[in-house]
């Protein structure tokens, strides 16, 4: 229902008078404010970790494993917002015999990274691991049916390259080396 003298617009219905646009606009202010303000005791994710922008880029990786070299091609890239760094492992023989994508990221609540294996293995033996950053190295410590399976990320500085040391764990319970790969450049 409308006053006299109220301003129409062209459908019959009143203009909001300049009180109404300041509520609108206090309405509007609050809304946007409120979807940009993390819920209480979240935290947004920093973008590209230093550590992990570290390990991005392509690299050449020498595995070593049970007394032979084995050579694959590395490519990693900061994906979905660069909330994760992807690593694409392919061994370089044609066709390849291994390959993996493996996402890794950071969990701001839990203060760990994550990493979220995949491989030829298929859906059997993919597995996500968490690691404590122990300076520039990740444990990443993966939960599989048949015991613990550690892998480890070294990022060496001071010569650009990193070493991933992974382990599997004997019946006696010791670490027994699977394999050590080194990627460079």
């Amino acid at each position: 229902m409308t006053r006299a003298g109220d301003a129409m617009n062209g459908r019959g219905a009143p203009l909001p008078t300049s009180a109404g646009r300041r509520r609108a606009a206090g309405l509007l202010a609050a809304a946007v404010l409120l979807w940009t303000v993390p819920v209480r005791g979240q935290q947004t994710a920093p973008r590209r970790d230093p550590l992990l922008d570290a390990l991005a880029g392509r690299w050449r990786l020498t595995r070593s494993i049970r007394g032979t070299e084995v050579d694959n091609s590395v490519q990693a890239d900061w994906v979905l917002g660069d909330q994760f760094l992807r690593l694409h492992m392919r061994d370089v023989a044609v066709p390849p015999r291994y390959e993996a994508i493996v996402m890794l990221g950071w969990q701001p609540r839990q203060q760990r990274y994550v990493a979220f294996w995949t491989d030829t293995f298929g859906p059997a033996g993919a597995a996500v691991g968490y690691a404590k950053r122990d300076g520039d190295r990740l444990p990443f410590v993966f939960d599989y049916p048949d015991g613990p399976f550690f892998n480890t990320f070294e990022w060496n500085e001071r010569d650009s390259t990193w070493t991933f040391r992974l382990e599997s764990v004997a019946k006696d319970g010791t670490r027994q080396l699977f394999a050590i790969d080194r990627l460079r450049r």
